[in-house]
């Protein structure tokens, strides 16, 4: 296993930051030319129907993605909930949140790949079994289980590392970065709770990293480029399952987030690092009670 390790470091070590930037426009692409095709489909059937809803997602879709870049965290849970209170399925609000991310992680990852807020050993250590984690997961809650059945759990565990996380803001000692353990299996099951509880990628996956003594700037650029990927192909397979619905909402989110993206990434780099931790474990102390309480 440690060889196997060690052969993709030396491997991915060769990888620049401009061939995951291409490689992630590429993506985009595709997809962009897919929903192209799908949308142009119902425009001419005549069932692509918007209303003043799209406006009130966007603005959602447009705060969420800023707190989401500048902290690494928070978009897929609040975007998730607000969904469920509209009465969409579990299984369709996570499906509608993870497509609407791969256009706004995309602009969030490119943004820090220009602020220079990666590093890059960190982040191929956590997008592939964030990727398989994510799939998985996204497997599951297409065919066989209800994401809400495991949220309580997760928030419970989140409402605990975001109160360590403000006492490690407090204590204030100082970690030597890069000194992170089990990253891939962290991201692992980040990716998994991401698509069956409807976000908990950047909570589970940015909180462990930044309370390890990561840089919260290098953790949460890192996280967010990742994410990218994971969405990805998580999005790929709810396609597969379900189909695409929910164009309004979809292409509502998209909207503000995008705009949104660029800002955040520029927070990011700009924001004091001790502030950092108090804003991370607070937002994580607020969003997890929330979702621990309408669980």
């Amino acid at each position: 296993m440690t060889r196997i390790i060690l052969s993709i470091e030396r491997a991915t070590d060769q990888i620049t930051f401009r061939q995951i930037a291409i490689t992630m426009l590429l993506l985009k692409l595709l997809i962009i030319i897919y929903f192209g095709y799908l949308i142009t489909l119902e425009i001419l059937d005549g069932t692509l129907l918007f209303d003043s809803t799209f406006f009130i997602f966007m603005g959602i879709g447009f705060v969420a993605q800023m707190v989401d870049g500048a902290l690494g965290m928070a978009y897929g849970v609040s975007c998730t909930t607000l969904l469920m209170t509209f009465g969409v399925p579990p299984s369709l609000a996570t499906a509608s949140v993870h497509t609407s991310e791969i256009f706004t992680t995309g602009i969030s990852g490119l943004s820090h790949i220009k602020f220079k807020n990666i590093d890059k050993k960190l982040f191929f250590k956590i997008v592939i079994t964030g990727t398989l984690g994510a799939m998985v997961g996204a497997y599951l809650i297409s065919d066989f289980f209800d994401g809400k059945v495991i949220r309580p759990y997760v928030s419970g565990y989140l409402i605990v590392l975001g109160a360590y996380i403000i006492y490690k803001g407090i204590a204030n000692k100082k970690q030597p970065d890069g000194a992170v353990k089990r990253a891939p299996l962290l991201a692992l099951i980040g990716g998994f709770l991401d698509t069956i509880g409807g976000g908990g990628w950047g909570p589970i996956v940015t909180s462990n990293l930044v309370s390890q003594g990561k840089d919260p700037r290098q953790a949460i650029g890192t996280v967010n480029t990742a994410e990218f990927f994971v969405t990805y192909f998580a999005t790929a397979l709810f396609v597969a399952l379900l189909g695409v619905k929910h164009w309004q909402i979809i292409l509502g989110l998209i909207t503000g987030g995008a705009i949104a993206a660029p800002f955040g990434a520029y927070f990011a780099s700009k924001i004091n690092k001790r502030l950092l931790f108090f804003m991370v474990g607070i937002l994580i102390i607020l969003i997890s009670s929330y979702s621990f309480y309408k669980s």
